[in-house]
């Protein structure tokens, strides 16, 4: 029962849950998931449209007729890893299909493995379908394969992610996603909130907001309102709250607007939790980022945002030794931790990614001063973390049950935390009549660096 490594990526999705038993003579597809959540959304859709056409889908190469590989672009080391787990599928199965935010960049990846049946860019679902007509036909079973109404999903039957629009308005100067993923594309409010309503009818416990930026939700179709649902985040997440399900907001800039999201949170209609990029705290380093430079307002924002909800918990991201950093403006950012007090904390070090113009500006950072900056921000960002996590003992609070191992010990989450990226709370006894899903009400016992304990109130 280990605490969330401090080192934990923090983009990653949870790991594809796939539990599907073929019929006899049925075609079979495997399904390798890289990346962050959005590129797991798009796994479910490709996964639903085959199951809908008479596919299983096969948790491992060796039972699959063929291999699709969902790619990461994000960093070098993620397509990296894309390049391993492609060639990993080519060994174990042969027939292998590449889609996702590397296919982008399809050259790149016939370099290394040139025999990959086809290439697709990021949520290009038809040409994926095409591919795997091509290698194995569909082969349907009407009165067999019956898809339930919410689709596949591959996270725990009790949460899901809910992906808003696509793309990104943004030119930031280290990222490539608007290149992959085009600008932003928003979807009509009215289909968000009817695939959220089947979620929830399925069981679903806990909706995770997704998109590149999700407070610029309905700003490229103008906030256009249809069948009576407005494309606006602060009315979308009203619409969601009334659903009774857990609503968590994801990659939220830190626009004026998003103050008006803070009320929802206060009267408990959506969960007290911000997941806001800040990416750095130095005017300059922002600058050359090509971000709103914009720290000392932020902070204003931040206090306000506590005034009106003291219970929000507040997570980000953030770089560091991005070219040009010096010593002075990293202490800047340190300082500005000590201050904002942040409850959640991820960061990288930054990487050179093919196509980004932050690769040609001058003054790159050594790499193990790069390692020393990371190694000192974390160090602060634990103890910021210990010390909240250690106020909350004594505590009683509702927490979500995540696994249940054959020991009865129960992990859970609270409302401060979200799958995979966040910390957890363990139950170690007196967890017999509980269930994954269940949403129980706990008093807070002990506390580490990143996970609660606690027992069932």
């Amino acid at each position: 029962m280990s605490s969330n490594p401090p080192d934990l990526r923090p983009d990653l999705a949870p790991k594809a849950r796939i539990s599907d038993t073929a019929r006899a003579g049925q075609p079979t597809v495997g399904m390798v998931s890289l990346g962050c959540p959005k590129a797991l959304v798009d796994s479910e859709r490709i996964l639903t449209r085959l199951r809908a056409e008479g596919y299983a889908i096969s948790p491992d190469y060796g039972g699959a007729d063929a291999v699709i590989v969902n790619t990461c672009g994000f960093l070098d080391s993620a397509k990296a890893e894309s390049l391993e787990a492609i060639g990993e599928a080519l060994k174990e199965n042969g027939k292998v299909i590449v889609t996702g935010c590397l296919g982008a960049e399809e050259d790149y990846i016939r370099g290394t493995h040139p025999s990959v049946m086809a290439v697709t860019g990021p949520h290009q679902y038809e040409q994926v379908l095409d591919a795997v007509h091509g290698v194995v036909p569909p082969a349907p079973d009407p009165f067999i394969d019956l898809l339930p109404s919410s689709g596949v999903k591959l996270t725990p039957r009790h949460y899901s992610y809910l992906k808003i629009s696509e793309g990104c308005n943004h030119k930031c100067k280290f990222c490539i996603i608007p290149d992959m993923r085009g600008k932003l594309a928003s979807r009509p409010a009215h289909a968000v909130l009817r695939e959220a309503e089947k979620l929830v009818d399925a069981g679903v416990k806990e909706l995770l907001v997704i998109s590149q930026d999700t407070s610029a939700y309905g700003v490229d179709i103008k906030h256009a309102e249809d069948r009576g649902h407005r494309a606006h985040i602060t009315d979308l997440a009203r619409d969601l709250g009334s659903l009774g399900a857990w609503v968590r907001l994801h990659y939220v800039y830190p626009y004026p607007h998003v103050r008006q999201l803070i009320p929802l949170m206060a009267d408990g209609l959506i969960l007290p939790y911000l997941d806001i990029p800040f990416q750095h705290a130095h005017p300059d380093v922002l600058k050359r980022m090509a971000r709103p430079a914009a720290a000392a307002k932020t902070l204003d924002e931040i206090q306000a945002w506590r005034r009106d909800c003291p219970d929000i918990t507040l997570r980000s991201t953030f770089i560091v030794g991005y070219p040009g950093e010096t010593e002075e403006e990293f202490q800047t950012l340190l300082d500005w931790l000590d201050e904002a007090q942040l409850d959640r904390v991820g960061c990288f070090q930054y990487e050179n990614v093919d196509g980004a113009r932050s690769n040609a500006l001058p003054d790159h950072v050594p790499a193990e001063v790069k390692q020393d900056r990371w190694e000192r921000f974390m160090e602060k960002a634990q103890a910021i973390s210990e010390a909240k996590l250690a106020a909350k003992v004594g505590q009683v609070m509702d927490v979500i049950v995540d696994d249940i191992d054959e020991d009865g010990i129960a992990t859970c989450r609270t409302k401060a935390d979200a799958p995979e990226i966040d910390g957890n709370l363990f139950i170690d006894e007196g967890t017999e009549g509980l269930s994954v899903g269940d949403i129980v009400s706990v008093e807070v016992d002990e506390a580490g660096e990143y996970d609660l304990w606690g027992c069932l109130h």
